[in-house]
């Protein structure tokens, strides 16, 4: 098991009567992908700022890359890279002059400055647009550069808030494509908190629901689909080119199958409700008894399904 960078325990944040983040654990490890998953307003962001030691906890701790947010916020930003929701450049200052100008911050030589502020253009796509100022970008070509200058101080752990907002759906996919590699290239650990379901699925190793300041599950997509949707078994639909004959019949000799819980039958289409996978088998009969099948679909259940059945159970 790789090492955990990062771990929360007991992380707590009151605003008065209000608790925006309810007793958070939680341990990421070193190059792993993991998806902070809820609606705006659940406590993520704020459970961002905790880690980079910019708001101190009301009770618990954080500790990111060996060190503790709150006593050593210092060490934990030399060791992070943090990209908000919201980026700032200077617009009257080209791509480049904005990544100098970062590096600069962060103490980097003149020397390093030159070398990585070019490999890093190339690597997040920018190098023909370098020297153009930052107010002719685009939301996606900012973000590309704001990932750069998250990446200029070689980080050991990113963290991207909310990080495809406002971009068109072809530089999402870009994107997060881009994340991907760079986690499984330079073995960085990546958290990224956002509410859109579809983006996470596509990029995640491990997800965490949180709702209303707690984190109600957190695993991979099969892990949690199992435990929620576990009890309802394999649901497969077989669909036939023609209205089934006899359709009690063959209903009543198939309810036979040991392995089938449950069978609907509706003209040209039969679902099927099993205690295992046995899509093949039931395809082979099908076929065997003279029936067109025109198409068969498992039921997978995946990030919408899981996140819905939390947030019903919260409200």
């Amino acid at each position: 098991m790789k090492d955990t960078i990062i771990q929360l325990k007991g992380l707590t944040k009151c605003y008065g009567p209000q608790r925006a983040v309810d007793d958070l654990s939680l341990n990421i490890s070193k190059g792993e992908i993991f998806g902070l998953l809820g609606p705006n307003g659940a406590g993520k962001t704020t459970t961002i700022l905790m880690m980079l030691g910019l708001t101190d906890p009301t009770d618990g701790t954080a500790f990111v890359c060996g060190y503790n947010a709150t006593s050593n916020p210092i060490a934990v930003k030399r060791k992070v890279g943090y990209m908000p929701d919201s980026l700032g450049f200077y617009d009257n200052m080209t791509a480049l002059e904005n990544l100098k100008y970062i590096a600069r911050l962060n103490g980097l030589s003149e020397n390093e400055i030159r070398i990585r502020t070019s490999e890093l253009m190339e690597i997040v796509g920018l190098s023909s647009v370098m020297t153009k100022k930052t107010s002719t970008f685009s939301r996606g070509m900012k973000q590309r550069l704001g990932l750069a200058e998250v990446l200029i101080k070689q980080p050991d752990v990113i963290i991207l808030d909310e990080p495809t907002l406002g971009i068109d759906p072809g530089g999402v996919q870009e994107f997060l494509t881009l994340i991907k590699r760079l986690s499984k290239e330079q073995e960085l650990t990546v958290l990224l908190s956002s509410h859109h379901l579809h983006h996470v699925q596509q990029v995640c190793d491990r997800v965490g629901i949180f709702v209303k300041g707690k984190l109600l599950a957190q695993g991979n997509i099969e892990t949690l689909s199992a435990d929620l949707f576990g009890h309802m078994g394999h649901v497969v639909s077989i669909k036939s080119a023609h209205a089934i004959p006899q359709p009690w019949s063959l209903q009543q000799e198939l309810e036979q199958w040991e392995a089938i819980k449950q069978i609907t039958m509706d003209k040209e289409t039969i679902v099927f409700e099993c205690k295992e996978n046995i899509t093949p088998a039931l395809v082979r009969f099908f076929v065997e008894n003279g029936y067109d099948i025109l198409g068969v679909r498992q039921k997978d259940y995946g990030l919408d399904d899981i996140y819905q059945q939390y947030f019903e159970d919260i409200n």
